[in-house]
Protein backbone atom coordinates (compact mmCIF):
# COMPACT_ATOMS: atom_id res chain seq x y z
CA UNK A 1 0.00 0.00 0.00
CA UNK A 2 1.37 3.85 -0.74
CA UNK A 3 2.90 5.92 1.78
CA UNK A 4 -0.42 7.09 4.00
CA UNK A 5 -0.83 10.52 4.69
CA UNK A 6 -4.56 10.51 6.17
CA UNK A 7 -4.99 9.41 9.86
CA UNK A 8 -7.55 6.52 10.02
CA UNK A 9 -8.68 6.48 13.64
CA UNK A 10 -11.32 3.35 14.11
CA UNK A 11 -14.03 4.23 17.42
CA UNK A 12 -15.21 1.10 19.00
CA UNK A 13 -18.05 0.50 21.63
CA UNK A 14 -21.31 0.06 22.29
CA UNK A 15 -24.67 0.84 20.48
CA UNK A 16 -25.18 3.87 21.63
CA UNK A 17 -22.00 5.15 22.84
CA UNK A 18 -21.70 7.88 20.79
CA UNK A 19 -19.52 6.25 18.21
CA UNK A 20 -21.27 8.02 15.43
CA UNK A 21 -21.63 11.16 16.94
CA UNK A 22 -17.80 11.57 17.44
CA UNK A 23 -16.82 10.63 14.31
CA UNK A 24 -19.53 12.88 12.43
CA UNK A 25 -18.01 15.76 14.55
CA UNK A 26 -14.44 15.22 13.70
CA UNK A 27 -14.33 13.05 11.01
CA UNK A 28 -13.39 13.95 7.61
CA UNK A 29 -14.89 12.40 6.44
CA UNK A 30 -17.13 9.74 8.93
CA UNK A 31 -16.71 6.47 7.78
CA UNK A 32 -20.13 4.60 8.73
CA UNK A 33 -19.23 0.60 8.68
CA UNK A 34 -22.65 -0.02 9.67
CA UNK A 35 -23.47 0.24 5.96
CA UNK A 36 -21.60 -2.85 5.25
CA UNK A 37 -24.78 -4.95 6.83
CA UNK A 38 -25.81 -7.74 4.86
CA UNK A 39 -29.12 -7.40 3.35
CA UNK A 40 -32.25 -9.48 4.96
CA UNK A 41 -32.55 -10.75 1.54
CA UNK A 42 -29.61 -12.73 2.13
CA UNK A 43 -31.60 -15.06 4.90
CA UNK A 44 -32.75 -17.72 3.10
CA UNK A 45 -33.18 -21.62 4.16
CA UNK A 46 -30.36 -22.59 1.78
CA UNK A 47 -27.79 -19.70 3.77
CA UNK A 48 -29.36 -18.62 6.77
CA UNK A 49 -28.05 -15.70 8.38
CA UNK A 50 -27.09 -15.81 12.63
CA UNK A 51 -30.59 -15.68 14.26
CA UNK A 52 -30.99 -14.80 18.27
CA UNK A 53 -32.83 -17.73 20.74
CA UNK A 54 -35.87 -15.62 20.25
CA UNK A 55 -36.34 -16.74 16.75
CA UNK A 56 -35.06 -13.28 14.98
CA UNK A 57 -31.95 -12.49 12.83
CA UNK A 58 -29.12 -11.52 14.83
CA UNK A 59 -27.78 -7.94 13.85
CA UNK A 60 -25.29 -8.03 16.65
CA UNK A 61 -23.80 -11.22 15.26
CA UNK A 62 -20.49 -10.23 13.16
CA UNK A 63 -22.22 -13.04 10.42
CA UNK A 64 -24.76 -10.36 9.39
CA UNK A 65 -21.96 -8.14 8.17
CA UNK A 66 -19.50 -8.04 5.30
CA UNK A 67 -16.41 -7.33 7.08
CA UNK A 68 -14.47 -7.43 3.58
CA UNK A 69 -15.99 -4.87 1.74
CA UNK A 70 -16.10 -3.18 4.67
CA UNK A 71 -12.09 -3.20 4.77
CA UNK A 72 -12.20 -3.04 0.66
CA UNK A 73 -14.00 0.42 1.31
CA UNK A 74 -11.11 1.95 3.65
CA UNK A 75 -8.27 0.59 1.31
CA UNK A 76 -9.73 2.28 -2.01
CA UNK A 77 -11.00 5.69 0.07
CA UNK A 78 -7.27 6.07 1.74
CA UNK A 79 -5.71 5.33 -1.58
CA UNK A 80 -8.13 6.90 -4.30
CA UNK A 81 -9.56 9.73 -2.16
CA UNK A 82 -13.12 8.01 -2.24
CA UNK A 83 -15.34 5.29 -2.34
CA UNK A 84 -18.87 4.09 -2.88
CA UNK A 85 -20.70 3.17 0.21
CA UNK A 86 -24.23 1.14 0.56
CA UNK A 87 -27.20 3.22 1.77
CA UNK A 88 -28.42 0.62 4.16
CA UNK A 89 -31.86 1.02 6.30
CA UNK A 90 -31.85 -0.53 9.18
CA UNK A 91 -35.47 -0.32 9.30
CA UNK A 92 -35.81 -2.68 6.29
CA UNK A 93 -32.48 -4.00 6.84
CA UNK A 94 -31.91 -3.37 3.15
CA UNK A 95 -30.00 -1.15 0.45
CA UNK A 96 -30.87 1.61 -1.82
CA UNK A 97 -28.44 2.44 -4.02
CA UNK A 98 -24.45 3.53 -2.84
CA UNK A 99 -23.40 7.06 -2.01
CA UNK A 100 -19.94 8.85 -2.84
CA UNK A 101 -17.44 9.24 0.46
CA UNK A 102 -14.65 11.35 -0.41
CA UNK A 103 -11.63 12.51 2.04
CA UNK A 104 -11.69 15.84 3.12
CA UNK A 105 -8.44 16.48 4.48
CA UNK A 106 -8.98 13.89 7.37
CA UNK A 107 -8.79 12.27 10.00
CA UNK A 108 -10.40 9.23 8.68
CA UNK A 109 -12.96 8.53 11.11
CA UNK A 110 -14.48 4.88 10.61
CA UNK A 111 -16.75 3.64 13.48
CA UNK A 112 -19.65 0.94 13.59
CA UNK A 113 -20.62 -2.07 15.43
CA UNK A 114 -18.23 -4.89 14.21
CA UNK A 115 -15.24 -1.96 13.93
CA UNK A 116 -12.85 -4.67 15.99
CA UNK A 117 -13.13 -7.07 12.79
CA UNK A 118 -10.97 -4.62 10.09
CA UNK A 119 -8.62 -3.74 13.16
CA UNK A 120 -6.22 -6.60 12.20
CA UNK A 121 -6.69 -6.96 8.15
CA UNK A 122 -5.57 -3.46 8.29
CA UNK A 123 -2.79 -4.07 10.26
CA UNK A 124 -2.14 -7.14 8.22
CA UNK A 125 -1.95 -4.78 4.97
CA UNK A 126 0.61 -2.55 6.26
CA UNK A 127 -2.05 0.29 6.86
CA UNK A 128 -1.28 2.38 10.03
CA UNK A 129 -4.43 3.14 12.59
CA UNK A 130 -5.19 4.36 15.72
CA UNK A 131 -7.83 2.14 17.53
CA UNK A 132 -9.73 3.42 20.47
CA UNK A 133 -12.63 2.10 22.60
CA UNK A 134 -15.26 4.54 23.95
CA UNK A 135 -15.84 3.94 27.92
CA UNK A 136 -19.29 4.96 29.05
CA UNK A 137 -21.50 3.58 31.61
CA UNK A 138 -23.31 0.76 30.80
CA UNK A 139 -26.63 1.83 32.29
CA UNK A 140 -26.39 5.58 30.38
CA UNK A 141 -25.66 3.52 26.99
CA UNK A 142 -28.68 1.56 26.97
CA UNK A 143 -30.96 4.27 27.54
CA UNK A 144 -29.26 6.34 24.97
CA UNK A 145 -29.78 3.05 22.24
CA UNK A 146 -33.19 2.76 23.45
CA UNK A 147 -34.12 6.38 22.77
CA UNK A 148 -32.17 6.48 19.76
CA UNK A 149 -33.98 3.69 18.64
CA UNK A 150 -37.12 4.25 19.24
CA UNK A 151 -36.98 7.77 17.82
CA UNK A 152 -35.60 6.29 14.88
CA UNK A 153 -37.80 3.89 14.20
CA UNK A 154 -35.60 1.27 13.63
CA UNK A 155 -37.00 -2.01 14.19
CA UNK A 156 -40.28 -2.66 16.31
CA UNK A 157 -40.27 -1.65 20.28
CA UNK A 158 -40.22 -5.58 21.26
CA UNK A 159 -37.53 -6.10 19.18
CA UNK A 160 -35.88 -3.22 20.57
CA UNK A 161 -36.42 -3.88 24.09
CA UNK A 162 -35.55 -7.91 23.80
CA UNK A 163 -31.81 -6.49 21.95
CA UNK A 164 -31.02 -4.01 24.49
CA UNK A 165 -31.61 -6.10 27.41
CA UNK A 166 -29.14 -8.40 25.36
CA UNK A 167 -26.76 -5.84 24.53
CA UNK A 168 -26.87 -4.60 27.94
CA UNK A 169 -26.16 -8.12 29.85
CA UNK A 170 -23.23 -8.46 27.16
CA UNK A 171 -21.52 -4.74 27.67
CA UNK A 172 -18.05 -6.13 29.58
CA UNK A 173 -18.29 -9.04 26.62
CA UNK A 174 -18.60 -6.08 23.79
CA UNK A 175 -15.79 -4.09 25.77
CA UNK A 176 -13.70 -6.94 26.03
CA UNK A 177 -13.44 -8.63 22.44
CA UNK A 178 -12.46 -5.08 21.20
CA UNK A 179 -9.70 -4.84 23.49
CA UNK A 180 -8.19 -8.20 22.68
CA UNK A 181 -8.69 -6.64 19.26
CA UNK A 182 -6.36 -4.17 20.19
CA UNK A 183 -8.24 -1.38 20.60
CA UNK A 184 -7.56 1.32 23.54
CA UNK A 185 -10.12 2.29 26.36
CA UNK A 186 -10.73 5.81 26.60
CA UNK A 187 -13.20 7.92 28.36
CA UNK A 188 -15.56 10.05 25.67
CA UNK A 189 -13.83 13.38 27.01
CA UNK A 190 -10.52 11.95 25.96
CA UNK A 191 -11.26 10.33 23.00
CA UNK A 192 -12.68 13.80 21.84
CA UNK A 193 -9.85 15.75 23.22
CA UNK A 194 -7.70 13.37 20.69
CA UNK A 195 -9.71 13.30 17.77
CA UNK A 196 -9.36 17.51 17.80
CA UNK A 197 -6.23 17.18 17.09
CA UNK A 198 -5.79 13.83 15.73
CA UNK A 199 -2.13 12.97 15.13
CA UNK A 200 -0.19 12.29 11.60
Amino acid sequence: MPQQQTPLILLGGASGSGKSYLAQLFGKPHLELDNFYRELAEHTPESPLPQTPYGEVDWDHRGTWNCDKAVDGIIELLETGQTQVPNYSISTSSYDGTRPVELNGGPLVAEGIFVSEVLAPLRTLGVPVQAYYIDVSPVLTALRRFVRDVKERRKPIGFLLKRGYALFRADQQIRATHLQAGFVPMKKKSIRALLANPAR
